[in-house]
């Protein structure tokens, strides 16, 4: 009795530590959780250096591409001329045209030729409205620096045009006299769409910390920082930005890992918390930052914490019930030593009941395996029985396939003796020759009746379908002259190939064709008619008839073995059954219907094999 009221004080002492456990755990969770999200912080972090580097190379690209066309633009005569006399209205509208087709050509905004004193002479936008032609530039820092260091860069808002972009410039010369200046003008709108395809935010900030490109539209001329005075006065200066829209962002700055923070941008009351990364382009004089939101990192950082505790309470209750059911497995052996003295005392008593059922189970025992040696033999007389039924219809079959190979064989045979008569040897030759094939495709057939049981020996591969048809309407041609019946056929120009054996496909249309006569036996001319059609990668051989048709109860059993809508005599029923398991073997379908204006319908429809096969077809 003392050691049962141990072990469940015992038990519910390990519960009480365990649920302690969990709960120090799911504490421990929580404490941990801000350095798990630091972690993922800077996963992300590194995760997204690959979109910043692609960021700048696409921009620097973008840069060098266009930073070489002033100077090779500036050297046309037509310029320097241009500038020399601006008023000549004859050279001054071809030059603008020029200048135009050079930027489509070039894939540019804008291009532009100024004076000396910043007066624009000739532009490819002389069509537009707001033109560059007569308008004077030269506040631009691009204009000065092209006239004193031979090359200008600047980026900024459009004054005419009122589109941000990127300038550079050039000086022209006549011989060494500097006589104006040439500018070409890029957008990087194109960059700004691609980024707001991704999750991320990408923003450019000039050296003042004024945002000039971004995929936020919200955030275009707004500073990260205060802009200092001189840089405020130079912006003022070369109408670089419009004053009015340059917005200070509220923005919080945390150190996160080594050349990355989390930057908080607060707009409308909201903040938005960002991961940085953060690039510079030195020639263009701009720091490109990749902004992905925080959101998602901590999300699946708590999570994280969130499974592990989970996982934590998950064991703790694995645990507990363990517990338990080893508190119940004590109880379970404690009833059991309690009750063994009683269940020995009752082995006595059914002692002589054991020892009957005993030998009632030895009877049954040897009754089973009585019934199992019985069903054994029962089985292999069934296996018996299937492969006799198979060996008679192949017997019915070979019978039913070999009439008219051997009707062509002894058509051929008269034939040739006909022409020996005649003394036409040369056609008796040919007529032996037919027979000769004949019995090679009599002794085929025989080979595929012969191993009917097994797997078949006429592999089945690329075939060419109208050689088979010719072959097939060659050999009953004996039968179609016979009964005078006219045979409507009109023969592709170009090889199908579908997939099937060579012999059994000539057999199915033999067949095909055989039971279309049969079925109108009662008309003074048969008419059978046999056409070829392409659905997708099948192709299909439709034989029709002119005959009564088949009726609604026919159609159901058509293809059952002895099955037949022939009179007596004239067929055992196994000719479709054979057919449809053949065009089955082929991986194709054998289908019968009554046509709308008479008669019935047998369609073979096959794969279509692979042209390039065609090799494969030639080596048969």
């Amino acid at each position: 009795m003392t050691r049962r009221t141990r072990i469940p004080f015992a038990s519910s002492r390990l519960l009480r530590w365990l649920l302690l456990g969990l709960v120090l755990a799911t504490i421990a969770g929580l404490a941990a959780l801000p350095r798990v999200e630091r972690y993922f912080l800077s996963e992300t972090a590194t995760r997204e250096e690959a979109t910043l580097r692609l960021a700048t190379a696409a921009l620097r690209g973008a840069l060098s591409r266009t930073e070489v066309l002033p100077g090779l633009l500036a050297e046309r005569p037509i310029l320097a001329r241009i500038l020399e006399d601006p008023d000549n209205e004859g050279l001054v509208p071809f030059a603008n045209e020029q200048l135009r087709q050079t930027a489509l050509t070039l894939d540019v905004a804008d291009i532009w030729v100024m004076d000396t004193a910043g007066m624009t002479i000739a532009a490819s936008n002389y069509r537009r409205e707001r033109s560059f032609v007569g308008r004077r530039f030269n506040y631009r820092p691009y204009f000065n620096n092209a006239l004193n260091d031979g090359r200008g860069r600047f980026h900024a808002l459009g004054t005419t045009s009122g589109q941000r972009g990127y300038y550079f410039a050039a000086p022209v010369l006549d011989g060494t006299e500097i006589v104006g200046v040439l500018a070409v003008k890029i957008l990087l709108d194109g960059f700004e769409a691609t980024w707001r395809e991704s999750e991320n935010s990408v923003i450019v900030t000039d050296p003042s910390n004024v945002i000039f490109l971004s995929d936020r539209r919200d955030w275009h001329f707004a500073s990260l920082g205060p802009i200092p005075e001189r840089a405020l006065r130079a912006i003022t200066r070369t109408r670089q930005y419009p004053l009015d829209r340059l917005t200070l962002l509220e923005t919080e700055r945390e150190a996160l890992a080594p050349g990355h923070d989390i930057l908080t941008v607060r707009s409308n009351g909201r903040g938005e918390d960002f991961v940085t990364n953060t690039g510079l382009i030195a020639s263009a004089g701009w720091r490109v930052m990749v902004l992905t939101p925080t959101r998602p990192a901590i999300v699946q950082a708590r999570q994280t914490v969130a499974l592990a505790v989970l996982g934590l309470l998950f064991a703790g209750l694995i645990a507990v019930v363990f517990l338990q059911r080893r508190a119940r497995l004590v109880e379970r052996l404690d009833q059991q030593r309690r009750h063994r003295e009683q269940l020995e005392r009752r082995v006595a008593d059914r002692t002589a009941d054991l020892n009957a059922a005993n030998a009632q189970l030895v009877q049954e025992v040897e009754e089973r395996k009585v019934t199992e040696d019985r069903l054994r033999r029962t089985q292999s007389e069934l296996v018996q029985a299937g492969k006799l039924a198979a060996l008679g219809q192949m017997s019915a079959a070979l019978s039913h396939e070999f009439n008219q190979p051997l009707a062509a064989v002894k058509a051929y045979a008269d034939n040739a003796a006909t022409f020996l008569d005649r003394d036409r040897p040369d056609e008796a030759r040919k007529n032996i020759g037919l027979i000769s094939q004949m019995a090679d495709r009599m002794a085929a057939i025989s080979k595929h009746l012969r191993n009917f049981a097994r797997r078949p020996q006429d592999r089945i591969g690329p075939v060419p379908l109208l050689s088979v048809l010719d072959d097939v309407l060659e050999l009953m041609a004996p039968k179609l002259n016979a009964v005078k019946a006219e045979l409507r056929f009109e023969r592709p120009g170009e090889e199908i190939l579908v997939m099937g054996g060579r012999v059994r496909l000539q057999q199915v249309l033999v067949n095909l064709l055989s039971n279309a006569l049969d079925a109108m036996e009662r008309r003074e001319t048969p008419l059978v008619e046999v056409s070829i059609r392409a659905e997708g990668g099948r192709r299909m051989v439709d034989v029709r008839d002119h005959g009564p048709g088949l009726e609604k109860e026919a159609l159901a059993q058509l293809f059952d073995p002895f099955f037949s809508t022939k009179s007596p005599g004239k067929g055992l029923g196994l000719g479709l059954s054979i057919s449809y398991n053949i065009v089955r073997d082929f991986g194709g379908t054998l289908a019968a219907r009554n046509h709308p204006e008479g008669g019935a319908i047998f369609t073979v429809d096959l794969a279509a094999a692979d042209p390039e096969s065609a090799e494969a077809v030639a080596a048969q």
